[in-house]
């Protein structure tokens, strides 16, 4: 365990971000820092008060019900609340937080502000089916632990010395805020909840791409954060490469369904075929999808979707989503393709967007499992969480881009997240390149 916190990169070594909405914001120092720490808890709470405005009772009674349903959904009071609890575990509570990525995992802590906010909002110590009982704190007492919280957050950052280590866990709290921001909306969607969120305005579809070879660097060094996942880097020698301009389409989704393509064991695989067969009533359509199907007929077909809540018509040309990386494999083994490598994804991503490579529509699928890149290291914080690489590396897949429901300083063309290759609550969608 070190004995004093390291020298560290100061931030004016590094570009500066222009706004707290710029990816740039890894490398953020004091100033815009506070201003980001305090719109993703507003975020937070906006989102807290859409959901109130919905259900009426801080009770939930009628959405809980729904909820035990629905796999793995947390009360959205609940994770508001973790939330909170996060950025006073790792800051307030940390009294080695000076040591930034280099602080043990178990640092020494102090009280909390609350004796029961572990036993509430810890999620070692609260089960994922004990989140909807009523002995959690309503939503008056949760909003009044997100400001106090939020106070103590900002009164100690204006003390934090102004290095990559000094800011690590400002730097991880604003953006763990973010990602619960995000699954926070995915909630929403698997409650039904009506958030006012209008649907992503449709594009014009261009043919795939041709990228020319390259050797290309994975990586964000330098970045001042990164998740555990990101850390440490690779070089790849990377053939010429045909690929999709923007992600696979309802209207060619469609396709594959009217093909049969949920029932053409041969187009799975195993562990995917395996997987379909185990969901409820034998699905036969991406997640959500109340009808599909019609291309045949010369319609180009159509897909009636739940959208929060509500059933809403697909356009053709938006990208299909709330798909499963074994829908998405199945698809490209239909159409004669292949789902995208990560490599593939960030060259084109930064290379081809004046050619009208467009990855803002869904988060997506790309092929090959989450490895750990040359130089990686366990971070003091994912062990044991939801954001935890260790367990997933070879076992979950890596998902690039971003959806309408990611905050703009998310919105990279070098973001690596992953998920379980079953997982399809997310706005996840795909895209393929030439066999």
């Amino acid at each position: 365990m070190p004995s004093s916190p390291p020298s560290s990169t100061p931030f004016s070594a590094h570009p500066v971000p222009y706004s707290i909405d710029s990816p740039d914001m890894r490398r953020a120092g004091r100033e815009l820092l506070s201003l980001a720490l305090i719109d993703a808890r507003n975020h937070t709470l906006h989102l807290l008060s859409l959901c109130e405005n919905v259900w009426g009772s801080v009770e939930l009674p009628a959405v809980a019900a729904y909820a035990e349903g629905e796999e793995g959904v947390a009360s959205p009071v609940w994770m508001a609340g973790h939330v909170g609890w996060f950025s006073e575990w790792w800051i307030a509570r940390n009294t080695q937080r000076a040591f930034g990525a280099d602080c043990p995992a178990r640092p020494t802590r102090l009280a909390a502000i609350d004796p029961n906010a572990d036993d509430w909002w810890n999620p070692t110590q609260r089960a994922p089916d004990t989140r909807w009982l009523p002995d959690l704190p309503d939503l008056s007492q949760t909003k009044a632990y997100l400001l106090e919280t939020l106070e103590s957050t900002l009164e100690l950052l204006e003390h934090a010395a102004e290095t990559d280590a000094g800011l690590y866990f400002y730097r991880l709290a604003l953006f763990y805020e973010d990602l619960c921001g995000e699954q926070l909306v995915v909630t929403a969607q698997a409650l039904g909840l009506p958030l006012g969120i209008e649907q992503t305005p449709t594009s014009v579809t261009r043919e795939p791409l041709l990228v020319p070879a390259t050797t290309w660097e994975l990586g964000l060094p330098d970045a001042g954060f990164v998740f555990a996942q990101e850390l440490g880097g690779d070089r790849i020698e990377v053939p010429e490469f045909e690929i999709d301009a923007q992600p696979i389409t309802w209207s060619q989704f469609i396709e594959f369904v009217d093909d049969g393509g949920y029932d053409a064991s041969a187009l799975w695989h195993p562990e995917g075929w395996r997987w379909l067969n185990a969901q409820v009533e034998g699905r036969r359509a991406p997640r959500y999808v109340e009808q599909i199907g019609g291309a045949r007929h010369g319609s180009g077909g159509s897909v009636l979707q739940r959208r929060f809540g509500t059933t809403v018509r697909a356009a053709g040309q938006q990208s299909a989503v709330h798909l499963s990386w074994w829908e998405a494999d199945a698809w490209a083994r239909w159409a004669g393709r292949r789902v995208a490598t990560e490599v593939e994804w960030e060259i084109a991503a930064h290379t081809a967007a004046r050619r009208g490579f467009r990855w803002s529509d869904v988060q997506e699928w790309t092929a090959g499992t989450l490895q750990p890149w040359v130089g990686f290291k366990a971070d003091p914080w994912s062990a044991g969480s939801a954001f935890d690489p260790v367990p997933a590396f070879g076992q979950a897949r890596v998902l690039r881009g971003a959806s309408f429901a990611t905050r703009a300083r998310l919105r990279s063309d070098k973001r690596r997240d992953f998920a379980a290759p079953g997982r399809d609550d997310g706005f996840f969608g795909f895209r393929t390149c030439a066999v």
